[in-house]
């Protein structure tokens, strides 16, 4: 069960544009005890399939620059390719930390943002 619960989590987090492949390394990593590596490749299993419905409904939607998104694409996929390279020559309890500060980055980046959008908003009611 927890499987298709997860699929759900990430496959809407994904469908949102936010990264539902991190939430889903995430969970498999914490809660099913995945080694890091099979939780990070199983991500990429369940990132071709998801990503594509989100590409599908968003270009019919017009909200894809279709120029741009061929350039970071090929230059995505060398770098997949070089991650993966690199990936392979680190053992899994680093690659976890690797992971565990990534995340950490992220949130602080988020909470910044959001703390600077409220700063915004509360300049403009007073």
């Amino acid at each position: 069960m927890l499987p298709v619960i997860f699929g759900v989590i990430s496959g809407v987090v994904t469908g949102l544009g936010m990264g539902g492949g991190t939430i889903l390394i995430l969970l498999l990593s914490l809660f099913m005890n995945l080694d890091q590596h099979i939780a990070q490749a199983t991500n990429l299993v369940f990132f071709i399939p998801t990503s594509l419905a989100a590409i599908i409904i968003n270009i019919k939607q017009k909200n894809v620059n279709l120029k741009l998104a061929i350039i970071i694409s090929i230059f995505g996929i060398i770098g997949a390719i070089i991650g993966a390279i690199i990936s392979e020559n680190i053992s899994s309890p680093h690659l976890r930390k690797y992971f565990a500060i990534f995340i950490l980055i992220i949130a602080i980046h988020e909470i910044y943002k959001i703390y600077k959008e409220y700063i915004i908003e509360r300049k403009k009611t007073y």
